[in-house]
């Protein structure tokens, strides 16, 4: 059963973000999407974030530059990083810094739930929404 957490997505891709809340919806877990990494750190939903998943390529601020924003304002947030455009030299150097999984679209829906599991598995602290 999955845990009651938040997780939050941000993407520029809109199809993606869609695809991604329904199929985490139907694992049964609670989703916010997002377009921006600007509009996920200005939201409220970062304090209830338990399980961050943001693309690797996006516009202003990347999925890594927004993962080290995080860490360096004290939300060390479990982060999953994906891309269309894997580098084995990013992969190595994210997961060096504490991201949970690095993984690479199309996504496997079993590896990302797998990749969920461990990063909540990691980080025992349930976030509520204020």
């Amino acid at each position: 059963m999955p845990e009651p957490f938040l997780i939050s997505i941000v993407d520029d891709d809109q199809s993606f973000r869609d695809s991604m809340r329904r199929l985490l919806r139907s694992h049964g877990y609670t989703v916010a999407v997002f377009p921006s990494a600007a509009e996920f750190l200005a939201s409220t939903q970062l304090p209830a974030t338990a399980c961050l998943v943001a693309d690797v390529h996006m516009p202003a601020m990347t999925g890594a530059e927004l993962y080290q924003q995080l860490v360096a304002t004290g939300h060390a947030i479990p982060t999953i990083l994906i891309t269309a455009y894997p580098e084995d030299g990013v992969r190595q150097r994210m997961l060096s810094l504490g991201v949970r999984g690095y993984l690479h679209k199309p996504l496997d829906e079993a590896v990302l739930i797998d990749c969920l599991h461990r990063a909540f598995a990691r980080d025992r602290t349930p976030r509520v929404a204020p």
